[in-house]
C-alpha cells in the first residue's frame, strides 16, 4: 500500500464528541499534527445520510472541509451486536432516539440483550476514518478498524464513553471502560484505525 506523505500542520477533526477528540489528540501527539475540533469553527454537524460507516465518514470528512477551509478527518464508528443483526451499528449514537445519550443507549441495549445467553453475546467495535485534502478530493485515505468483544450483562468501568462499560474485551478480561489510555489505544477500534491512517499519511 502506498504512503501518502503530507506536510499538513492543521486538520479539522469533523466531530463534535469530547471523548472522540481526547482520544485523537492523545494518538496524534507524536505526529506533530494538531487536531482542530470542529466546534471552533462554530460549524453544525453533517446529516449523516449514509447505510454505513465508509459512507458516513465521508459525508463528514467533505462536510468539514467545505466548512472550514482545512484538511479534515471524519470517524464515524459504532457497535455492531451478532445477536442483534448488526444493531445498533451506524445509529449507536441515537440507538435510544436522542444523539449523544449514553446512558439511555446503554440501558436500551441492556434490555435487548437480557435473554441472550452469555456465549451469545458476541459483538465488535468498528471504526472508519477518513482524511480528504478538499472538499473534491478524489482520493480519500480510508482506515478500518475492529475490536471484537461481548456485551456484559452489567456495567462495567468508570472510563471511556458511549458503549464502553457494556463491552468487554475477553483477552484483557477488562471492559473498555476499565482501560487506561494506553491500553486503549493500543486495542481499540478507533486505534487500529489511527494506525492504518497515520501510516497511510506517511507520519
Amino acid at each position: 500500500m502506498v504512503k501518502q506523505a503530507t506536510s499538513v500542520s492543521n486538520i479539522v477533526l469533523a466531530s463534535s464528541n469530547k471523548g472522540k477528540l481526547k482520544e485523537f489528540e492523545s494518538l496524534f501527539l507524536s505526529t506533530g499534527i494538531n487536531i482542530v475540533p470542529q466546534s471552533q469553527f462554530n460549524m453544525k454537524d453533517a446529516d449523516e445520510t449514509g447505510l454505513t460507516f465508509i459512507e458516513n465518514a465521508l459525508i463528514k470528512a467533505r462536510h468539514a472541509c467545505e466548512q472550514t477551509c482545512l484538511p479534515a478527518i471524519a470517524d464515524d464508528s459504532g457497535l455492531a451486536v451478532d445477536a442483534l443483526g448488526g444493531a445498533p451499528g451506524i445509529y449507536s449514537a441515537r440507538y435510544a432516539g436522542k444523539r449523544g445519550d449514553a446512558v439511555a443507549c446503554n440501558v436500551k441495549l441492556l434490555e435487548a440483550m437480557r435473554d441472550i445467553p452469555k456465549q451469545d453475546r458476541s459483538a465488535r467495535f468498528h471504526c472508519v476514518l477518513v482524511f480528504m485534502k478538499h472538499p473534491s478530493d478524489p482520493t480519500p485515505l480510508i482506515a478500518h478498524g475492529v475490536w471484537p468483544g461481548e456485551i456484559l450483562q452489567n456495567m462495567q468501568g468508570s472510563g471511556g464513553f458511549g458503549y464502553d462499560p457494556l463491552f468487554f474485551d475477553p483477552f484483557l478480561k477488562k471492559s473498555a471502560a476499565e482501560l487506561d489510555k494506553a491500553e486503549k489505544n493500543i486495542v481499540s477500534h478507533r486505534g487500529q484505525a489511527m494506525q492504518k491512517l497515520i501510516t497511510l499519511l506517511g507520519l
